[in-house]
């Protein structure tokens, strides 16, 4: 499937986005290792999440989905899942794949964990790493997958430091916790995402957090609980860039998006760069923070980006890759080599389709140096990579001509309405060819 997106008149709008995908993947994890019923609502139907909701429903977990984006877990406890008949595919999810290896770690059977070409490329050895440590024997392909994990309960509970900033290792290391004897601690060199840690005292784990520093008592049990997923701030973040590039006036108003400040690092670039982003109607969801953000057209302008905010905005960079490419002068990425084991190479990915898009990009092992300009019509990869195509169609809206992104059936992983929603907004955009089932 590729998109066609055409030069567009972005136009007043009040639109929805999907719920956050990081958030939807751990209600279910947490939801079925927790005493009782947690009810899901808000839930991220996207690929990637209903490959974690099968993986836990092989291994016992009931889970009834009466609409498409409420969900209610049947928790079994801390001990009541059952070996899975079969390896667990979890598709193209890092999250699913590492936060189930911690969980995994803690049980008293084996288990296989695989995924499709762009997971099984992706490095595992840091969680590998760790959780050996706590006693779980994890085998891999040379550090990738497939894992075959043996648990063991209980486990040691360690003091880790993370070499890399990562929310899916802490995630493993503290989920494995809970099967462990003890205070497991985790500290980061930067703090990440912490959905992990607000969903897990919500649900009344014994967890200290103090700056990157979080310590978790290990054989404590969960209670379900009710979990109202905002919106992704990582999917609104197309809808923003689309906006702020609109060659004409517009405003567009995203409703009820997640503005947890361990993400946010994608708002407080672009306001920097000269983005009109507002928050409104702050509120809270359960533990987590909720706005309305309103979006003006305006006139971005390069800068050096503060590597210290790359970890609040680890998964928003290819869209900062096209607001770069946008704005006015030079833009300086430093600091995102870990873009280079997402999906794709992410900074590869998005220098050379910006280049095919007559951008000029000097890339760097850690980085790369987005020099502004107009884009031309042109055909881009985007390497089966979600997030790079949905950037690359805001690049077409803005385009002197057709834009055809290749490859795009990754989206449904994330964004499974992605072109509706630009649609709605006024970006002309059209999907050809097969969808992938």
């Amino acid at each position: 499937m590729n998109f066609i997106v055409e030069p567009s008149a972005v136009r007043n709008a009040t639109v929805s986005v999907p719920g956050d995908k990081s958030i939807s993947h751990r209600a279910l994890m947490l939801g079925g290792i927790a005493k009782g019923r947690t009810e899901i609502s808000g839930f991220l139907a996207g690929e990637d999440c209903l490959a974690t909701l099968g993986a836990m429903s092989a291994m016992g977990v009931s889970i009834e989905q009466p609409e498409v984006t409420r969900i209610v877990v049947h928790g079994v406890g801390l001990h009541g899942l059952r070996a899975p008949s079969a390896a667990l595919n979890l598709g193209n999810s890092g999250t699913a794949m590492r936060l189930m290896t911690g969980l995994l770690s803690g049980q008293s059977f084996s288990t296989v964990l695989t995924g499709d070409a762009s997971l099984t490329a992706r490095p595992m050895q840091r969680v590998i790493s760790p959780l050996s440590e706590m006693g779980a024997i994890i085998e891999s392909n040379s550090g990738l997958p497939p894992l075959s994990i043996t648990g063991r309960f209980p486990l040691s509970a360690i003091d880790y430091l993370l070499p890399v900033a990562s929310a899916q290792v802490k995630s493993a290391v503290l989920l494995a916790g809970l099967y462990a004897r003890g205070t497991t601690i985790v500290t980061e060199p930067a703090v990440t995402r912490d959905h992990t840690e607000r969903m897990l005292a919500a649900m009344g784990a014994a967890i200290e957090v103090s700056g990157a520093r979080v310590s978790i008592d290990g054989e404590q049990g969960l209670k379900g609980c009710q979990v109202t997923v905002p919106a992704d701030l990582s999917s609104a973040a197309f809808v923003i860039l689309a906006t702020l590039l609109a060659k004409t006036d517009a405003e567009v108003v995203i409703k009820s998006v997640g503005v947890n400040p361990t993400r946010t690092g994608v708002i407080d670039i672009l306001q920097s760069m000269g983005g009109d982003i507002g928050l409104e109607n702050q509120r809270w969801f359960g533990q987590e923070p909720v706005a309305d953000i309103r979006v003006r057209s305006s006139v971005l302008h390069g800068r050096v980006v503060d590597p210290a905010l790359v970890s609040l905005a680890i998964d928003e960079f290819p869209v900062l890759f096209v607001a770069a490419a946008a704005a006015n002068g030079q833009t300086v990425f430093s600091g995102i080599a870990e873009l280079r084991v997402k999906e794709s190479d992410r900074i590869a990915s998005m220098a050379t389709g910006l280049r095919a898009l007559g951008i000029e990009v000097d890339e760097f092992e850690d980085g790369a140096t987005v020099h502004g300009g107009s884009f031309c019509a042109g055909t881009v990869p985007s390497n089966g990579d979600h997030r790079v195509a949905m950037s690359f169609a805001v690049a077409g809206s803005v385009a002197t001509g057709a834009v055809t992104i290749a490859d795009v059936a990754a989206v449904n992983t994330s964004f499974p309405e992605f072109s509706e929603c630009m649609s709605s907004i006024g970006v002309s955009i059209t999907a050809t060819g097969e969808s992938r089932q």
